[in-house]
């Protein structure tokens, strides 16, 4: 994706937001402001719609709250209006430290039996100690399907009584149990299949009798075989599984429009403002690890985007899905798709979201844009002045209104629960729109149909069920509707039903792909396939579509179709491509998937030219064939191009399977009188690429690539460049380099990986020289350069040191101190002080070594050698009081800098190893700011859980992982200092029950430090 747009994107996405907070109001006019009532008024029920600003054209109104529900996770509105709720009391117990229900958590029916618009009325439809925060909820008449990993649960209600009597397991063996990364809700499609998705921690899925399944390709759905987050699409029998999409972070829910098209949204890794939006185009790739390395988005890569958010995502990358939106910082939850007319224009037919971290619920009216489409954001709630609204779903009620979930607590679930008691449901709808649910009819065919224009999902299945079942005899009341219904999305679904129909569906998906409306087209293709008709003469029509968005599913239907013709299809399509649309570009590339050879070949064949034109060059970026490395070749050496332009064919060498005759391209173009011919600059940096994208095993049979080599190493020493070449082809040779690098950059995470390459190359006697050498001020930076390495080989020469009583004493307590600079040397300490073998003259140094340890059982033992007097906790007031308090922000940022930054950042300034905190403000609370603080371990970030690392050679090292592939991984310390490992080298990993930020950090500042503190963190929001 070219940068300058996505920059053009991020910059509309801000101006829409200023848009709207110029044509909103309060939702509540009483004489009392929300910001005059005490803290404990705004929590009050009464107060809830006080701290949040509504759509002008919109009222909201208090459907349902505390006691009758808490915590609601997800909801679903039935055919009779009634709202469905996930509670989610029982949350993360293990993390939080909160107490549980032992009856488990319950799934509710909340009703409106008197017409008021508020629910007067709460039936337990379901408590059990198995329950415990499940995550998605879709009601289908009597049966209900339950989202809580490791299960998904069809729960039955048989006796009409409102009280579930059956429960049976649909699927299971998913990972992500008590994790909002694992299984989400279900929903219904148009082609009456179930769509459902499950975020990163998901991994694999079983059928119910705990078999893995495979897809459609006879593939095991499992880690080995997919990334990330999944889109998935069933049968409504729970059959036939496919994945949709992959390589999602936490991909929360996923919403289908009547066309069949998917919409969702994702959540970045905390802090680094890569919220995103998606349509899911069918099985594609959608970035959020590299797709052929695994590796994450950190890590170094050629053509590397300019900003963080559009890092995150691999979005120059070929293979990958371009993004919708992207909103910035944020915790996206539920959403849904808007088809009825009750609400105001702007909002029909688009995406509803809810956000929980911009306390917002927000609509994205969509616009079509060559194959795929652009949007913008209109809010419709916003808990600008309450940060404890927490939207965390929103669905559509029979009458068009729609009901909005509010978590309410100051924090936003994985980070925390500040609050078990408190849940909201409000009602969203125009002025002078009472909550009345139509009267609907599933018993006639002339009712059926009608109520199959309802707005709300579950009507529709029930309705579709008895259109279903009806088969031929319900063609009459269908067709009608599809000829004649001014709508075309209800014109959709008719047609989906008729195209499934026996007998008569080829004819229905005839009518369709001729129809004038191109979504209409798309709806009979994406049916032909459903049904399994031949492609081929389907395709020879659509190929030649004036709509881009007919072509894309047409690209798309070509994936893994085998005929004779599909080369040729494939390439009247690609001959199509305007040199412009992502979209389009990566539609080709899924539709060529397995069979670029013959795919490519075909377009060859109808080019003339394949680099005249930035379609062809396109196509030759994205391809995955051994063909069109020439043509990449010669793109990557083009001297008459900007260096910055030819990166990005330069990085497709990583995505082409052909390594023998990729490496011999890329040793080619150092031999090319062309390349010799270009500034000094561009030679360099042309060196550099050929020997980061060329296979290292090739460097023996090049003379040429050896001598870039050589020549690249001496140009970026003391570089990370230079660093990195040397792991990359394992230069012994270069040991020497390394060692002065080491001593040279002591101080920083450049000489810490020199030290750490050298030991891994066998450089233990050059470090040993320097140790035993006569130079004080080497020995010291040889310490400090040892210091975090935390292997048995680091430790071992550090205490080698410190225990030699032929040493200066001032360097024998610097190695003292150096010990228990890595978690390994932590525990290492512990060991030689309850073993007395640190002299009295030492054990200070020891003790002091470790004081920084994020292990409050480290530091507090350690002290315990020491005979100090006792020192009092330092005393805080409550919290009702701290809330109370105002404090400096000057100062506060002064006590981040001394206290946080070590491990978190705030725009450049801080470490990069925690959460990132630019944006806090916005997403927590000032309760769950003092939280965070307090109680580091009640809210550990997804990606940010700490590991223990338990290395074959005996030591142990503790950390994130920043970057994990099959084959290494990069794991970031306190410090903001990183270590590279082989798997191979690991004996175990174990994930840390405890946040890696230290607790009792707050005994280090003064009350009125800590206040300044908060103070400080609070003003950091989103910048409107």
């Amino acid at each position: 994706m070219n940068t300058s747009g996505s920059t053009n994107l991020l910059a509309l996405l801000l101006a829409g937001t200023v848009l709207f907070s110029c044509n909103s109001h309060s939702a509540n006019h009483d004489e009392i402001p929300f910001d005059s009532l005490s803290t404990e008024e705004k929590r009050l029920p009464e107060n809830a719609l006080k701290g949040i600003t509504v759509h002008e054209d919109l009222v909201a109104t208090l459907f349902a709250s505390e006691p009758m529900i808490t915590n609601p996770t997800n909801i679903d509105i039935d055919h009779r209006g009634r709202v469905w709720v996930c509670e989610a009391y029982n949350y993360r117990p293990a993390i939080t430290g909160n107490d549980v229900k032992s009856e488990g958590d319950r799934i509710v029916i909340l009703e409106d039996t008197n017409r008021d618009g508020k629910a007067d009325k709460s039936t337990v439809f379901y408590q059990d100690p198995e329950l415990n925060a499940p995550l998605g909820i879709w009601v289908m008449g009597n049966q209900v399907i339950v989202s809580q990993s490791p299960y998904v649960w069809l729960l039955t209600d048989t006796d009409g009584d409102d009280i579930a009597d059956k429960k049976e397991i649909l699927f299971q063996g998913i990972d992500g149990e008590q994790h909002d990364h694992g299984m989400h809700a279900f929903v219904f499609g148009p082609d009456g299949k179930f769509y459902f998705n499950f975020g990163n921690s998901g991994g694999q899925i079983k059928d119910r009798s705990g078999q893995i399944i495979k897809d459609l390709n006879g593939n095991p759905i499992t880690k080995e075989h997919y990334k990330e987050g999944l889109v998935f699409r069933c049968n409504p029998d729970f059959s036939e599984v496919e994945v949709l999409g992959q390589n999602f972070r936490n991909n929360y829910e996923v919403a289908v429009d009547s066309y069949g098209t998917m919409w969702q949204s994702d959540n970045d890794d905390d802090g680094n403002q890569g919220v995103r939006i998606n349509f899911v185009m069918e099985y594609g790739n959608y970035g959020y690890r590299d797709e052929m390395t695994g590796a994450g988005w950190r890590a170094n890569r050629t053509n590397k985007e300019k900003e963080i958010p559009l890092q995150h995502w691999h979005l120059n990358d070929p293979g990958v899905v371009p993004n919708l939106l992207q909103t910035g910082a944020g915790s996206p939850t539920g959403m849904t798709i808007y088809e009825g007319d009750l609400l105001p224009e702007v909002f029909q037919g688009q995406m509803i979201h809810t956000d929980a971290g911009p306390n917002v619920v927000r609509a994205y009216p969509v616009q079509k844009d060559g194959a795929g489409y652009k949007a913008e954001i209109v809010n419709l709630m916003h808990g600008d002045r309450d940060q404890w609204f927490r939207p965390s779903d929103v669905c559509v009620a029979p009458d068009g209104s729609l009901m909005v979930a509010d978590w309410y607590d100051p924090g936003v679930g994985g980070h925390q629960v500040g609050d078990l008691n408190r849940g909201r449901i409000f009602r969203l709808a125009p002025p002078k729109s009472p909550y009345k649910v139509p009267p609907l009819d599933f018993s006639s065919l002339e009712g059926a149909a009608k109520a199959l224009e309802n707005p709300n999902l579950s009507v529709r299945y029930l309705a579709w069920k008895k259109l279903k079942s009806e088969g031929a005899a319900a063609e009459g009341v269908l067709a009608k509707i599809y000829a004649n219904h001014e709508n075309p999305r209800i014109k959709a679904r008719a047609l989906w039903i008729l195209a499934k129909t026996p007998g008569i569906g080829p004819k229905y998906i005839d009518q369709a792909l001729k129809h004038e409306t191109p979504e209409i087209r798309i709806v009979g293709l994406r049916a032909a396939r459903q049904t399994k008709l031949d492609l081929t003469p389907v395709l020879s029509k659509l190929v030649d579509d004036i709509d881009p968005q007919v072509r894309r599913e047409a690209a798309i239907a070509l994936r893994h179709q085998t005929s004779t013709s599909a080369p040729e299809l494939w390439a009247k399509l690609a001959t199509q491509h305007d040199g412009k649309d992502r979209w389009y570009l990566e539609a080709l590339g899924i539709g060529a998937e397995r069979q670029w050879d013959r795919f490519y070949a075909a377009w060859l064949d109808l080019t003339d030219d394949p680099l005249g034109s930035a379609s062809g060059r396109d196509i030759v970026w994205r391809s995955r064939t051994g063909q069109a490395i020439p043509h990449l070749a010669t793109l990557a050496s083009d001297e008459s191009a900007s260096m910055e332009s030819r990166l990005r064919y330069f990085r497709a060498f990583d995505f082409n399977p052909d390594k023998a005759k990729k490496s011999r391209a890329l040793i080619e173009m150092l031999e090319s009188p062309k390349v010799q011919q270009e500034t000094p600059d561009n030679q360099s940096q042309v060196k550099k690429l050929v020997l980061t994208h060329m296979d290292p095993a090739f460097l023996p049979t090049s003379s040429s690539a050896q001598a870039a080599l050589k020549s690249i190493l001496d140009e970026t020493y003391g570089t990370e460049a230079y660093l990195e070449m040397v792991q990359r082809f394992k230069r012994s040779d270069e040991n020497p380099r390394l060692l002065a690098m080491a001593l040279e950059q002591f101080d920083n995470n450049l000489g810490r990986t020199a030290a750490s390459t050298l030991l891994q190359q066998n450089g233990n006697g050059l470090v040993r020289q320097v140790l035993q050498g006569r130079d004080e001020k080497k020995k010291v930076n040889m310490l400090l350069a040892l210091r975090q390495i935390g292997s048995s080989e680091s430790i071992a020469l550090i205490e080698s040191v410190a225990f030699d009583e032929s040493m200066p004493l001032s360097v024998r307590r610097e190695a003292a101190s150096a010990i228990g600079g890595s978690y390994s040397g932590e525990d290492r300490v512990l060991e030689l002080l309850k073993q007395d073998k640190f002299p009295e003259n030492l054990k200070a140094s020891a003790v002091t070594g470790v004081s920084r340890a994020w292990r409050k059982s480290v530091r507090a033992e350690a002290n315990a050698y020491l005979a100090t007097d006792s020192d009092e906790a330092n005393p805080l007031p409550p919290l009702n009081e701290l809330l109370a308090k105002s404090g400096d922000i000057e100062n506060g940022k002064s006590v981040f800098r001394t206290n946080c930054a070590v491990c978190h950042q705030v725009g450049e300034m801080g470490m990069d190893f925690g959460p990132k905190l630019t944006e806090i403000g916005s997403k927590l609370s000032k309760e769950a700011q003092y939280l965070s603080i307090l109680h580091p371990d009640a809210g550990i970030s997804f990606g940010y859980e700490g590991y223990v690392i338990e290395m074959k050679d005996g030591s142990t090292l503790g950390g994130i992982i920043a970057s994990q592939t099959e084959t290494d991984i990069d794991l970031k310390m306190p410090g903001g200092t990183s270590r590279a490992l082989k798997t191979s080298d690991i004996h175990k990993m174990t994930q840390m029950e405890s946040s890696m930020m230290p607790s009792g950090l707050e005994k280090a500042m003064s009350t009125e430090e800590l206040v300044d503190l908060v103070e400080y963190l609070m003003s950091l929001k989103r910048n409107s």
